[in-house]
C-alpha cells in the first residue's frame, strides 16, 4: 500500500474540536468506542489462541511442520477473519450492525499495530523499552476512541456542527467557521476524524490536508536560548542581550489541598476490586468523578500555559535553542519528580518542534551532555562540578557572578551562532559539545546489557506479520528519527 503524501504546497495537520453531543449522540459515541474495544479483544484472542495451541502441541511431541499454522495479524487478514466470524459469533451477532464498520476497523488496526510492535521489540528491530504481549482491554479502564476514514465527515456550513458516519450531526463547543471557510476556498481537505473521550469531554480530531501559508515571525534574525527549570519555568536570553523569565505557575501544587480532600472521600467509599469482581458503589463513582474533575482542570491549565508560551516564542524568534533534557531520568528523583512532571519539559520541546516547522524557523537542540550551566558565558571556562543546590554561578577565571539559569541561557543562545542550516527546523548541522573535564562529555555509568531475544511467549519464534497469504497485507516501515530531535 502506498504511503500517503500531501500534494505540493500542503501539509498534514490536525484540528482538535470539543463536542457538545446530545444524549442520543453521546450513546452512539460510547457504542462505537465500545465496539472498537470489543474488536481489539477479539483480535487478541484470535491470534494468541494459536500461540497457546502450538505450545500445547509442542509439549505433546508433535513435529514443527505438523503444528497448527500461524495466524497472520496483518490488518487485511484480521479484517477478513472478523467479517467471517461476526455473523455467527454470539458476542457480535446481535448488535454488530448498530455501529459503523470504522469502529471495528479501529480495534483491528490497533491490535495489528500492537502485535507488530511486540514482534519488532522481541527481534530487536524496535528501539526503546521492551513491549509485552498485547493484552485485553478492560472495559472500565480502556480509553474510549474511534477513528473514521470513510463516509460522511464534514464541518457544517454554520461552523457549529460536525457530521460523522453513523453518529450524525454533533454540535461543537465553539464556532469554527474558519475551518469551513478554508474548506470552501479549497485550502483544506478532511482526511479522517477520530472521536475520543478525554478529560471527561468528547473531542473530535480532524486530520486535514491544509495549504501551508508561512507567516513571517516578528524577529527573524534574532535567536533565543531557553533554559527550563522548576523554580522558574523558563529563563529566556536572546541574541540582543535581553533577559526575561517565564514564571512556573505550579498548577498541581496549588490543587494539592483539594486533591487531598477529594482523595480521602474516595478512599472511604467502596471501590472496585478486580481480584474479587467487586463493582464500585455509586457513591464511589461520584466521588471519583469529582476527584478526576480536579485533575482535568490542572491538565487544562497546564496545557493552556504551555501553548501560550511556545506560540509566543515561535512567532517572535527566527532561531530557538533548547536543551535535550533527560526528562525520564529527572522524574526518578523522588524529591522533584512531581514538580518535574508538572513542568512538562518534554511537552514544551514537542510544541516548539512542530510550531517552528509551521513558521519555517529554526530549532537548535543542544547536546544532552553540553554543560550549559557549568560553562562561563564570558570566558568559556568550564567548571568541574556545579551541584544543583548552587543557584549562583561564580567563575574562578574571570570572576563573573551570575544566576546559573541566566548563565545557561546565555550559553544556549551563543550556541545558535555555531550552527548552520537552511533555516528550516530539523535541517541543522550536528552540535559538537566542547570537551569537559573528568570525562563529563560522555556517559560514565555502565548500563546493563540488553537481554537477547528469546522464543515467543507461546512456544517457538514469533512469526512475521506477513505470515498469511493476503495480497493486500500492508508492510510497516518505521522511519529513523533525526539525532537532533
Amino acid at each position: 500500500m502506498k504511503k500517503f503524501r500531501a500534494q505540493p504546497g500542503f501539509t498534514v495537520l490536525a484540528h482538535k474540536l470539543a463536542l457538545d453531543p446530545s444524549a442520543a449522540a453521546h450513546c452512539r459515541l460510547h457504542s462505537h468506542a465500545g465496539a472498537a474495544r470489543a474488536a481489539y479483544n477479539w483480535a487478541v484472542a484470535y491470534v494468541t489462541a494459536v500461540w497457546w495451541q502450538r505450545k500445547a502441541e509442542q509439549s505433546y511431541g508433535i513435529r514443527e511442520d505438523e503444528l497448527t499454522p500461524w495466524r497472520s495479524w496483518s490488518l487485511p487478514s484480521l479484517r477478513k477473519a472478523f467479517n467471517e466470524d461476526k455473523r455467527t459469533n454470539p458476542r457480535f451477532a446481535d448488535w454488530w450492525e448498530e455501529n459503523s464498520k470504522e469502529a471495528y476497523n479501529t480495534g483491528l488496526a490497533n491490535a495489528s499495530a500492537a502485535f507488530d510492535n511486540y514482534a519488532k521489540s522481541k527481534s530487536g528491530k524496535r528501539k526503546g523499552p521492551s513491549m509485552g504481549t498485547p493484552r485485553f482491554k478492560w472495559k472500565r479502564k480502556a480509553r474510549l476512541t474511534c477513528r473514521f476514514t470513510t463516509g460522511t465527515i464534514r464541518v457544517e456550513p454554520d461552523g457549529r456542527h460536525v457530521t460523522l458516519p453513523r453518529i450524525g450531526t454533533v454540535r461543537l463547543h465553539e464556532n469554527r467557521a474558519d475551518l469551513r471557510a478554508l474548506i470552501d476556498a479549497g485550502n483544506m481537505r478532511i482526511l479522517s476524524a477520530t472521536a475520543c473521550l478525554d478529560r471527561g469531554r468528547w473531542f473530535v480530531s480532524l486530520q486535514v490536508e491544509q495549504k501551508h501559508q508561512l507567516v513571517k515571525v516578528a524577529r527573524p534574525d534574532a535567536a533565543v536560548g531557553i533554559d527550563l527549570g522548576i523554580k522558574t519555568l523558563a529563563v529566556l536570553a536572546d541574541s540582543d542581550g535581553v533577559l526575561s523569565e517565564e514564571p512556573n505557575p505550579r498548577h498541581l501544587d496549588r490543587a494539592q489541598k483539594q486533591l487531598h480532600r477529594a482523595s480521602r472521600i474516595v478512599s472511604r467509599r467502596r471501590g472496585p476490586d478486580q481480584r474479587t469482581g467487586q463493582r464500585p458503589s455509586k457513591r464511589w463513582e461520584k466521588a471519583n468523578q469529582a476527584r478526576n474533575k480536579i485533575h482535568h482542570r490542572v491538565a487544562n491549565l497546564r496545557e493552556d500555559t504551555l501553548h501560550k508560551m511556545t506560540t509566543r516564542l515561535a512567532c517572535e524568534y527566527g532561531t530557538i535553542v533548547v536543551e535535550d533534557l533527560n526528562v525520564a531520568g529527572m522524574g526518578l528523583n523522588r524529591r522533584l519528580s512531581r514538580r518535574v512532571a508538572d513542568a512538562a519539559f518534554g511537552e514544551i520541546r514537542r510544541h516548539l518542534t512542530y510550531k517552528t516547522r509551521r513558521h519555517g524557523t529554526r530549532l537548535v537542540v543542544a547536546d544532552r551532555w553540553y554543560p550549559s550551566s557549568k560553562t562561563c558565558s564570558r570566558c568559556g571556562v568550564v567548571k568541574a562540578k556545579l551541584p544543583l543546590s548552587v543557584r549562583v554561578f561564580e567563575c574562578d577565571n574571570c570572576g563573573l557572578v551570575l544566576d546559573r539559569d541566566t548563565n545557561a541561557g546565555h550559553n544556549l543562545v551563543a550556541l545558535a551562532a555555531r550552527t548552520t542550516g537552511t533555516g528550516a527546523a530539523g535541517d541543522l548541522d550536528p552540535v559538537k559539545a566542547e570537551s569537559k573535564p573528568r570525562g563529563a562529555d560522555r556517559k560514565t555509568r555502565t548500563t546493563r546489557p540488553r537481554r537477547k531475544a528469546g522464543t515467543g511467549r507461546a512456544g517457538g519464534a514469533i512469526p512475521s506479520p506477513r505470515a498469511g497469504k493476503e495480497t493486500g497485507d500492508r508492510q510497516r516501515v518505521t522511519s529513523a528519527q533525526l539525532a537532533l530531535w
